[in-house]
């Protein structure tokens, strides 16, 4: 199969002014599309054709030799989780389970979100910073470069990428006041409770949906049109089953 770069979940300029248009145009145009592309050159022709995003960050997490696989399939998964961890109408704080699960385990959203910021402050260089639930309890935690929870058995909730290229242009060296923006105006928390409704086998991130979408129809020889279909059919759509995606995505394939 072909990994095509997705489309963004909101357009260029949704986020501004907590993320300028000249931004996204930089992170998902150049940043992202470079991944996506080289990650379609490395695996061409290996035992990693014709895989999900998911099973070649598995399948290549911790191998010396296949770090560059890794780290563009790393990548692409990463930023895709992102564009939807974020909404022109995020920020604040999450009500209902996700809520009543953090003050649980966190003590209060104040102390969460203390956390937070500390992780995403603290990771030296280029990566990200997580809200997962790992063995039933939800954490904050820190990834370096390309590395992602996925790769650990983590499921991811929500995360701010802490790239420079994700917030240069806007914040310049002030990492601290974007992720304060990030938590205080963009964070996408129906997307993260979404994702803790789903949790355990068969949950289905809307990230994820697009991607299995587009791997199923691969192995039918309709992945180019199917994939876009399937993009276009779960944007804004993050309820809709797979299922439901799919009878989509065959209606438009001829």
């Amino acid at each position: 199969m072909t990994f095509e770069l997705p489309d963004l979940p909101y357009s260029k300029d949704a986020l501004a002014p907590h993320m300028s248009a000249e931004t996204l145009s930089f992170h998902h145009d150049k940043h992202q599309k470079s991944y996506v592309e080289k990650l379609n050159s490395a695996v061409n022709g290996t035992e990693f054709a014709g895989k999900s995003l998911e099973e070649i960050i598995r399948a290549t997490a911790g191998k010396s030799g296949e770090s560059g696989i890794f780290n563009n399939a790393a990548q692409t998964w990463n930023h895709t989780f992102f564009w939807h961890s974020m909404s022109p109408k995020g920020g604040g704080a999450p009500d209902g389970a996700l809520a009543r699960q953090i003050d649980r385990d966190f003590g209060g959203f104040d102390k969460f979100r203390s956390e937070f910021l500390e992780k995403g402050k603290g990771q030296f260089g280029s990566g990200w910073v997580w809200l997962v639930l790992a063995n039933g309890k939800l954490e904050v935690v820190s990834t370096g470069n390309a590395d992602t929870p996925i790769a650990h058995d983590s499921q991811p909730l929500l995360t701010c990428d802490v790239w420079e290229h994700a917030y240069y242009l806007d914040y310049q060296n002030r990492r601290p006041d974007y992720l304060e923006s990030f938590l205080d105006n963009l964070a996408n928390w129906a997307f993260a409770a979404e994702e803790f409704a789903n949790q355990g086998e068969g949950s289905r991130t809307a990230a994820r949906r697009y991607q299995d979408a587009q791997a199923d129809y691969a192995r039918s020889g309709k992945a180019d049109d199917a994939g876009r279909a399937a993009q276009q059919a779960l944007d804004g759509s993050e309820g809709k089953s797979l299922e439901e995606a799919r009878r989509k995505t065959a209606g438009s394939s001829g």
